[in-house]
């Protein structure tokens, strides 16, 4: 019982702390050429599916809830880009989680990252589609012909928000999280012992 309770307290620690760190790298977005100015490019996924791999894919969606509710705080949208990078970086890391969790492997983490990645790629389309992009154009009254403008600008060919979120948005969600693949890969294994509370074992090898 004291080892389950002592291993919950470490599973929460450690959420709070990526937690924490997924919000300060939410802050530090930045623009991206190609892509309209009101998309941001920002590494917040990365604590999440570290967690997710380390500890469990639902600690890497609470990682997700925590960096969100702390930047409503300082939020421009009125909470609707948290709504949007909650739902998205949950079906990311929850998915790339999972499958880890049932293969303990590179190979595993490999495949659940890509399926995670492709699956919030194409479900931002959708969501920002029906969910998002409706709620900034009534709540921040930003039309939607403004919103189409943004993007035709830069692409003159796209006259319509599905074309949009198909040419700019889904390639740009998918290279944002290998990116983040990419950097939790090389590490990982540096920081999953101290995640896992493996650091003294290690020591002894």
């Amino acid at each position: 019982m004291q080892k389950t309770h002592s291993e919950l307290l470490r599973k929460m620690v450690v959420t709070a702390i990526f937690g924490v760190v997924g919000f300060i790298l939410m802050v530090l977005e930045f623009p991206v050429p190609l892509v309209p100015s009101f998309i941001k490019l920002d590494f917040s996924e990365l604590p999440a599916l570290i967690t997710a791999f380390a500890v469990g894919p639902l600690w890497g969606v609470i990682v997700c809830l925590v960096k969100n509710v702390l930047h409503c705080f300082l939020s421009s949208t009125m909470g609707i880009g948290e709504l949007s990078n909650f739902i998205l970086g949950s079906v990311f890391v929850f998915t790339a989680g999972l499958v880890y969790k049932y293969k303990k492997s590179r190979i595993g983490a490999l495949i659940g990252s890509v399926t995670g990645a492709v699956l919030m790629s194409v479900i931002g389309v959708f969501s920002n589609y029906f969910i998002i992009y409706p709620l900034y154009s009534m709540f921040l009254m930003m039309p939607m012909d403004t919103i189409i403008n943004a993007y035709h600008n830069i692409y003159p060919f796209v006259t319509d928000l599905w074309t949009a979120l198909l040419v700019c948005n889904l390639p740009f969600t998918f290279l944002k999280c290998m990116v983040s693949v990419v950097i939790t890969f090389i590490c990982y294994k540096y920081l999953s012992p101290i995640i896992k509370g493996e650091k003294k074992q290690t020591a002894k090898k």
